[in-house]
């Protein structure tokens, strides 16, 4: 009897001590992002690295996107040790590496023999004077998402690849009729008139903002035909473009290629049961077809992380081909390149099985939508804030304009 009670407190010891050493390998990956639970990527990420990395769960602390830039630099300010912070635009990171948020990553690239050629130098986007800071994942340029089923009911012939923004307009108030408008432009100064930078010779921080009229002024004649939603009342109602295009009364909407992995979900969930399309976004007669601009979207780890060689390993696997799949899976667009990835996001469950919308992955040119500088920040604060006067026409374009020129001249001195 003693012996077996023996062996019995033995078996429990070795049990007591494995259940230890399985809580201390254990790990958790704090990550913020913006509107994690109802991102798609983000899921096969967590899930892809999960399985990959056995005893590592990924905890994502979700922040409102339109809250994102405020709340997580408050956070950061604040002293929070979340281990990986997701790059939404790239006047935040300049920010955070100023104000000390963003670990230097060199010396981790180094150690690990990291290989950046498959970002084609995208990577350099994230450096400050010469020291890397985040890693992208993605690299998203905008396409012209459209509803098939509406353009058959109209009988009129679908968008193309190479189509001006004059044969858009037409086209989108071809499209409008009663409860149907012909396109959709959501709030943001990118969604309106960001498309100056395709030609590859703009930029919005050069500081000279004429150029940005005949968008505005493109957009002011569809509102006032009515072909798309007032700017105040999708201001007013806080109207997300993911909700407006997946309600099926608009006929095209001009977005980044991110939304098609959110048009994907949003079929299988049963949210919205058009067909859809994408195609090239237009373009000036003389832009180049296929032109368009775009973004990195990348992690950083957070200076104050107490697992930064998990946040390395995290973000790393991540922006590589690895985690590019994964990212491609869904339908997003990594901005790792490779013949992999490229057959992963053409054979994406959900993606629209037509050449137009396959030939529109590969855009003929992409513009970064706010360069790096010192400056981008605060270029960016001036240029929201006079589009939001000229948008709710409180200025006139003429007015919003000038604004810009002689505010952005004050900060390029």
């Amino acid at each position: 009897m003693k012996k077996t009670l023996a062996l019995i407190l033995a078996v429990l010891m070795l049990l007591s001590v494995a259940s230890f050493a399985l809580a201390e390998d254990a790990q958790t990956l704090t990550i913020v992002a913006w509107d994690a639970e109802t991102t798609p990527y983000l899921a096969a990420q967590k899930e892809a690295f999960e399985a990959s990395h056995p005893g590592v769960t990924i905890e994502y602390i979700d922040v409102a996107s339109q809250d994102y830039p405020v709340k997580t630099t408050t956070m950061l300010s604040g002293g929070d040790a979340s281990d990986v912070y997701m790059v939404k635009e790239l006047p935040h990171l300049l920010d955070w590496q100023a104000a000390g948020f963003a670990e230097p990553l060199n010396s981790y690239i180094e150690a690990s023999g990291y290989d950046k050629s498959g970002f084609l130098g995208m990577e350099a986007n994230y450096a400050v004077d010469g020291e890397q800071y985040a890693l992208p994942f993605r690299s998203d340029f905008w396409v012209l998402f459209y509803n098939k089923d509406l353009f058959d009911a109209a009988g009129v012939e679908y968008p193309t690849n190479d189509m001006t923004w004059e044969q858009y307009a037409d086209l989108a108030k071809q499209m409008t009729s009663d409860g149907v408008y012909g396109t959709h432009y959501h709030t943001w100064l990118s969604a309106v008139v960001n498309w100056d930078v395709c030609d590859g010779v703009n930029t919005l921080i050069d500081g000279d903002y004429s150029d940005l009229a005949y968008f505005y002024e493109l957009y002011q004649g569809l509102e006032d035909a009515g072909a798309c939603m007032p700017y105040d009342e999708v201001k007013a109602a806080g109207l997300h473009y993911s909700a407006a295009f997946e309600n099926g009364n608009v006929a095209m909407l001009p977005m980044g290629y991110w939304f098609v992995s959110t048009m994907i979900q949003a079929i299988k969930d049963g949210t919205c049961d058009f067909n859809w399309g994408i195609v090239s976004v237009p373009h000036k007669e003389d832009v180049a077809a296929g032109s368009s601009f775009g973004n990195l979207t990348g992690a950083m780890i957070n200076a104050k992380s107490e697992h930064k060689d998990l946040a390395w390993e995290y973000i790393s696997w991540l922006a590589g081909e690895q985690g590019a799949l994964a990212t491609a899976s869904t339908g997003t667009r990594p901005a790792w390149v490779s013949e992999a990835v490229a057959e992963a996001m053409a054979s994406a469950e959900g993606f629209p099985t037509d050449d137009a919308s396959k030939a529109a992955l590969v855009p003929t040119y992409v513009g970064i939508e706010i360069p790096a500088s010192e400056h981008s920040s605060e270029i960016s604060t001036v240029l929201n804030e006079e589009h939001t006067l000229i948008m709710t026409r409180e200025n006139t374009i003429e007015e919003g304009i000038e604004a810009m020129n002689e505010r952005v001249a004050e900060i390029l001195g």
